[in-house]
């Protein structure tokens, strides 16, 4: 695969950068016709803002005060001068923390990410992501069909179901995450069902090991990745070069050292800050609380924009789990509602090629009732599913941390 998307992704990155920047004024105006981006950018002359120096000065929004904010203010905490019904749909994501599809083709940036990975215009595309009001399957599904594809809005689960499709449709392409995949391919091979039509996949929203990357490949299927989130959509992808990820046209990324808003030094790691250009649904400075590390020079795929090294991990608590993320004040929320728990902690490890998690909770009042309730409150507040394992008080560690992450 040597064709590109489209000419932007080619440009001299001088260029890029010029054209990007000379966006932002106007983005940043709109952006501070809402009441919450006009307080956060009090005495902010718009104009003024037409560098990074300048853009590295602006406050940063934390995602993890969205659900906070977005409670207080509702629906978008402020930060939308739009009524909800200029809009295309209206999702939520655990926190909760409300978003908004923007009307126009390819809302979520991602067709450029399914061109890279293969897919073309007639191709038939299986998505597994989640249409239950987060906005996953959409952000795929519509990336497909703004590229020409059509659609198989599968979600994930029911698997004999999506077989019949599968043999009946014959898609050449899957997106959904790596996990699901995998567990498609097995049942698939269980059942003596004929998936062998599906030979591309873009994966996103759960870890994609080594491992599993050479199961995918060694299945006949090639699959690259893709990073983003339900508020900016596609952030970065894989291209066939295989080297780290280009980030998406439209976006201004910065790498900031954690805690701060300070830029790194050229490739350290630091957590990623990104600007969207869309005066509709701005982000100015959104902290996603993921880190990355910035590769030097450009893809020898010929694509020019910055490239990072992928997701390295989290800067706060915040978690990803299946394609959803797990939030500290989700694991608060679940010590609110059973009294008789002291610590918690929520541990995300890997079973297999999945991603699994375990509650701890200490407690005086053990018994196979209260986990069971607790269970049942996990599955609530998370919408995952998870084992829980009571302990006696004073075994978990005192260092503040509720969540984590040991895949």
């Amino acid at each position: 695969m040597t064709a590109h998307y489209d000419a932007l992704e080619t440009r001299e990155p001088a260029v890029r950068e010029a054209e990007l920047l000379a966006r932002l004024p106007g983005v940043l105006r709109s952006a501070m016709s809402a009441p919450a981006y006009a307080e956060r950018l009090k005495g902010i002359d718009p104009a003024s803002v037409t560098s990074r120096t300048a853009l590295a000065d602006l406050p940063l929004l934390r995602k993890s005060e969205l659900p906070a904010l977005h409670k207080a203010s509702q629906p978008f905490g402020g930060f939308v001068a739009a009524t909800p019904g200029s809009f295309a749909r209206l999702f939520t994501s655990p926190g909760p923390i409300f978003e908004p599809e923007g009307t126009q083709t390819d809302p979520w940036r991602g067709a450029r990410a399914l061109f890279a990975a293969g897919f073309r215009p007639g191709d038939v595309v299986l998505n597994a992501f989640s249409y239950h009001l987060t906005p996953g399957g959409f952000i795929f599904d519509a990336s497909a069909r703004a590229l020409g594809c059509a659609v198989i809005p599968a979600g994930p689960g029911n698997t004999e179901q999506q077989f019949e499709l599968i043999e009946a449709y014959r898609p050449v392409g899957y997106s959904g995450t790596p996990d699901f995949l995998k567990i498609l391919l097995d049942a698939a091979a269980t059942a003596s069902r004929d998936v062998s039509s599906i030979k591309r996949a873009l994966v996103s929203g759960a870890a994609f090991p080594p491992s599993l990357q050479a199961e995918i490949k060694a299945r006949g299927i090639d699959a690259y990745q893709a990073f983003g989130t339900a508020d900016l959509g596609i952030i970065a992808f894989e291209t066939e070069e295989r080297e780290g990820m280009v980030v998406n046209e439209d976006l201004i990324m910065e790498i900031v050292k954690p805690g701060t808003g300070d830029p790194v030094s050229p490739g350290d790691v630091g957590e990623i800050v990104v600007t969207s250009l869309d005066p509709h649904y701005p982000w100015i400075r959104l902290a996603l609380g993921d880190l990355t590390a910035a590769m030097p020079g450009s893809s020898k795929c010929g694509r020019t924009n910055m490239r990072i090294k992928g997701w390295m991990g989290r800067a706060d608590q915040t978690t990803k789990v299946k394609g959803m993320f797990v939030r500290p004040e989700q694991v608060a929320e679940i010590g609110k509602r059973h009294p008789a728990l002291g610590r918690l902690r929520l541990v995300v490890t890997r079973q297999g090629e999945s991603d699994a998690m375990t509650l701890k909770a200490e407690t005086c009042a053990s018994s196979d009732a209260l986990r069971e309730e607790i269970a049942s409150t996990l599955r609530t507040v998370t919408k995952l599913g998870g084992a829980i394992e009571l302990v006696s008080p004073g075994a978990l560690p005192n260092d503040g941390k509720v969540i984590a992450d040991e895949r």
